[in-house]
């Protein structure tokens, strides 16, 4: 690209970015999404916030990457929040943002949500009139779960009206394009409300998405036309309150910027309700842990000013591993037992045998003894799932027997056969010992088992179950008590009745 023609691009996008920050009231969101034929939605910003020439848009975020190492996190990344200016300001923060992502895995889906710099409307906006297309491709939209959310929750819904020209969520995906490696779709989730409760009502629909399949894109810039000091001091501030993974702690810190009266400052935090919807879904999880990954603003760009700026900050969620197992396994340990629960399954079928394995070839980890469940899935649905709580034997033979036991041996399903093997995902879970507990209060939804014993009766759910149907406390319980142990809904109240936790570290295939 000539350097005029940077300049040009590099005007017109600060120009932009901060013409387009107020939200001017529109009518509230149709609940219905029309009968219509798919309608791609273009790129809206292709040469103005990003270059619209597909070798000129790959070199410039190919140069962004340079000189960048791999994210050293102990976990692994749920979500990120990146900036949504114009590259030439916001381009490098973004990068560092979306470097968080492994590049290697197969994403189910990818959630990008951001705000309305256009219009405001009650709730959000979930595009489902056809694909995402930028200069460097098209992107497939999750049509049927898009659909899903949007006709499934009375604040999300459909407009392609409201997408059209906006560019949070745009300036995002080329990012995804040139870092993900293997094919995903996305679902692309616009927000036009500042209600702090019809936030929360939206987190809690996308909670049971917020797992180790799929990744969360929040598109937020910070600040808003301050003079350069007083920006990285009210970008520090609002992104300390994110890290306290406190939704009412951010409230308060976006509230308290803005009651200080800077100088030209417009917002704290520009699309901070999707930051905050982000924060419903990981609020109370500690396993969650949020990280600050890096900071400038625009008069850190060649192009921007240092009397009136705009404040980038790149962010990750991170799933830290769950401490209360005692040890914990690294991906290469992962990758073997999954291995030798497969190949068991495989000799088993072929022979009825369980292999030999080598145990001088094993981690320490893989010899301590642990209680696991195997779970197999086939087209994403439950085709068997058999656990051992006690901690009695090493955790590759545990594995290796529930592997077997889940293959054969769930009578709610007919044995696995060995043509369908290479259609099937396995699922490991392994468990801390259980704990009676006396109140429910101690239950924690996406971090406990539970396990519900009454009688010669009992039931258990998997910590992830609470996660993928988006249950409440109750029903958790209630599913439990009568799907499970055959107590009946509220079996668990009894006083016969005795509930015990536990947690599970969970990794499968994909």
């Amino acid at each position: 690209m000539q350097r005029t023609k940077v300049k040009l691009l590099a005007s017109a996008v600060l120009l932009s970015t901060f013409a387009t920050c107020n939200t001017p009231t529109n009518p509230t969101l149709p609940m219905s999404i029309p009968d219509t034929n798919l309608v791609d939605r273009k790129p809206a910003v292709a040469g103005q916030f990003y270059p619209d020439n597909p070798i000129e848009l790959r070199t410039m975020i190919r140069g962004f990457f340079n000189q960048m190492t791999a994210p050293e996190n102990p976990g692994f990344t749920m979500a990120i929040i990146s900036p949504h200016a114009g590259y030439v300001f916001s381009g490098e923060v973004a990068a560092k943002a979306f470097n968080q992502l492994d590049p290697q895995k197969q994403y189910s889906t990818v959630f990008i949500i951001g705000s309305s710099h256009r219009a405001s409307f009650g709730g959000g906006s979930v595009y489902t009139a056809g694909n995402y297309i930028t200069p460097l491709g098209t992107v497939p939209i999750d049509l049927e779960l898009a659909r899903t959310l949007a006709m499934s929750n009375k604040d999300l819904s459909f407009d392609p009206h409201y997408q059209r020209n906006e560019h949070s969520l745009e300036v995002q995906i080329p990012f995804l394009q040139e870092v993900l490696k293997k094919p995903f779709k996305i679902v692309p989730i616009l927000l036009g409300t500042q209600d702090p409760g019809i936030c929360k009502s939206i987190a809690k629909r996308l909670k049971p998405y917020f797992s180790p399949e799929n990744i969360f894109v929040i598109s937020a810039d910070f600040s808003h036309y301050p003079k350069y000091e007083d920006a990285v001091r009210i970008d520090r501030m609002l992104a300390d309150a994110i890290i306290t993974n406190n939704p009412e702690t951010f409230i308060e810190a976006e509230q308290e910027c803005m009651r200080e009266s800077v100088s030209n400052l417009a917002t704290g935090c520009c699309s901070w309700p999707a930051v905050l919807t982000l924060m419903y879904m990981t609020d109370k999880d500690p396993l969650i842990e949020y990280k600050h990954i890096a900071y400038q603003n625009s008069g850190d760009s060649k192009y921007g000013e240092k009397d009136r700026v705009v404040g980038y900050n790149a962010l990750a969620v991170i799933r830290k591993p769950n401490q209360e197992m005692g040890f914990d396994l690294t991906d290469p340990e992962k990758k073997e037992l999954l291995s030798i629960a497969r190949n068991t399954i495989l000799s088993h079928l072929r022979s009825e045998q369980i292999p030999v394995i080598q145990t001088d070839k094993l981690s320490p980890a893989l010899l301590q003894k642990a209680g696991a469940f195997v779970t197999l899935k086939k087209d994403g649905e439950l085709r068997g799932c058999i656990g051992h709580f006690e901690a009695d034997n090493a955790l590759f033979k545990t594995v290796q027997q529930m592997a077997v036991a889940s293959a054969t041996q769930d009578y709610r399903f007919s044995p696995v056969t060995m043509n369908e093997l290479k259609d099937i995902e396995v699922e490991i879970s392994v468990l801390t010992p259980m704990t009676k507990i006396r109140s429910i209060s101690e239950i924690q939804l996406g971090r406990d088992g539970i396990y519900i014993r009454k009688g010669g009766r009992s039931g258990t759910f998997l910590p992830q179950v609470a996660t993928e149907t988006g249950w409440s406390l109750e029903e958790y319980l209630g599913h439990c008590a009568r799907d499970k142990a055959r107590i009946g809904w509220e079996g668990w109240k009894d006083k016969d009745a005795e509930i015990y936790i536990y947690q599970a570290l969970v990794f499968h295939e994909k």
